[in-house]
């Protein structure tokens, strides 16, 4: 049997990988991470990491019982007793405000604005953009209802795609209102889809009952025809002043910055605990399922959790998705950082003393060495496909005046320098 990574993970891999596309190289991948955490860290957020794990009760609450995610596509990690068992996260958000409070990090400076990213697993259908193990970038910020924070949180991610490089994006903005809209909206739906109960899919059938508003996000083809067919009224119409107000006051923020996109009064989001603002993200050429990501404002959140009223926003977008996005567009990565310098041993004896001199630089540059001795071409066709500016040789001569036989790479020009002074002259020369 040969060995393989399991169904709808990825590897991510090295510069020089065979057939190395962008959207599985771990340098594309640590870059999107790092610009990330660049935007986001220069806005004030704060890192936090939470475990790849959580309380299945948790994920339930506060991702929704009657959602795909949790009915079908949740990892059990194991069970026991009375307990209901951990889960593989499915999403960030849940485990970043029980963190929040369970850590007392309302003492903190409020609004606190934290991010974070790392693996998430749902067990879906695999398909283009869409993995068992996928990565996402995730913002939040707790303790503020303000409109000035729901429109810099916009600003933010749509920064960070900007900084990625990529223009193709799509910002759709809507809100789903405060919870009394939401009951009239509610009710309304159930009165214009109970008598077609039969033509609903089983799934939908359910949620007119429990969450109407889901069944306007359904997968199914036929519910989707029923709704076109219904010409169903957007949660838009059922805003009530002051969340017409808040979107209005959202809107007025994202022009005044020039930040482009859409109104789309189809977004919805079905559980109790949102609130208000809601946007996706997305890019046209990456497929049918063209969202990189999506936010919104999630008040009841952590009340349904367990904790007191606390108001709260957040976006996350897939690193997987971003990198198709990328690739999509012909993006180039910056070109990759080789060593300052590479030291080569002319011979087995001064390998010892190259490993010390490149060791001993390497608090202030990266410095490589060889593992065994080389001839001067050799050393230097491999300085050059590491990508080092500079090689240096260390043979008996060297050795003896305490020197190496320095080469700049680009230029050709070389000369000998005493190791003492060797630091100081690399990182005084121009690369």
């Amino acid at each position: 049997m040969a060995l393989q990574r399991p169904k709808g993970t990825r590897d991510h891999l090295p510069d020089g990988s065979p057939q190395l596309k962008l959207d599985v190289s771990a340098r594309a991948f640590k870059h999107v991470t790092d610009t990330a955490a660049r935007v986001l860290e220069r806005g004030g957020a704060a890192f936090i990491a939470t475990p790849l794990f959580e309380e299945a009760e948790l994920v339930k609450r506060g991702v929704g019982g009657s959602t795909d995610i949790v009915r079908k596509e949740m990892f059990m990690v194991y069970y026991f007793g009375d307990h209901g068992g951990y889960v593989l996260r499915p999403e960030g958000t849940a485990g970043l405000v029980r963190a929040y409070l369970e850590n007392g990090l309302k003492q903190l400076p409020s609004p606190l604005k934290l991010w974070t990213h790392g693996p998430m697993f749902r067990a879906e259908n695999v398909q283009k953009g869409r993995l068992r193990q996928f990565h996402q970038v995730d913002y939040e910020v707790l303790g503020s209802a303000d409109a000035l924070v729901d429109a810099e949180a916009i600003w933010l991610m749509v920064q960070v795609v900007r900084e990625l490089g990529l223009t193709g994006v799509q910002v759709r903005l809507g809100s789903i209102g405060d919870p009394q809209d939401r009951d009239t909206y509610n009710a309304y739906l159930r009165e214009l889809f109970t008598p077609h109960l039969e033509r609903l899919s089983d799934d939908s059938r359910d949620r007119l009952e429990r969450n109407p508003m889901r069944i306007l996000d359904s997968k199914s083809a036929g519910d989707q025809t029923l709704i076109a067919e219904l010409s169903v009224k957007p949660m838009l119409d059922f805003l009530g002043a002051e969340a017409r107000t808040h979107f209005e006051a959202v809107r007025g923020h994202l022009d005044s910055w020039k930040v482009a996109y859409e109104v789309d009064p189809s977004i919805v989001r079905g559980l109790d605990y949102y609130r208000r603002t809601a946007w996706e993200l997305h890019h046209a050429h990456i497929g049918a399922k063209s969202a990189l990501g999506g936010g919104g404002r999630y008040d009841g959140l952590a009340k349904e959790l367990g904790g007191p009223e606390t108001p709260g926003i957040g976006w996350a977008f897939g690193t997987e998705r971003i990198l198709l996005a990328m690739e999509q567009e012909g993006l180039s990565l910056p070109a990759a950082e080789g060593p300052l310098v590479y030291i080569a041993a002319l011979d087995a004896g001064q390998v010892p003393l190259a490993a010390r001199v490149a060791l001993g630089l390497r608090s202030v540059m990266r410095a490589d060495f060889g593992y065994k001795p080389q001839k001067p071409g050799n050393a230097f066709r491999e300085g050059e496909r590491r990508g080092a500016v500079f090689t240096a040789l260390i043979g008996s001569d060297e050795a003896a005046a305490g020197t190496v036989a320095l080469k700049h790479m680009a230029s050709g020009e070389q000369l000998s320098v005493p190791v003492g002074e060797l630091s100081a002259l690399l990182l005084a020369r121009p690369s």
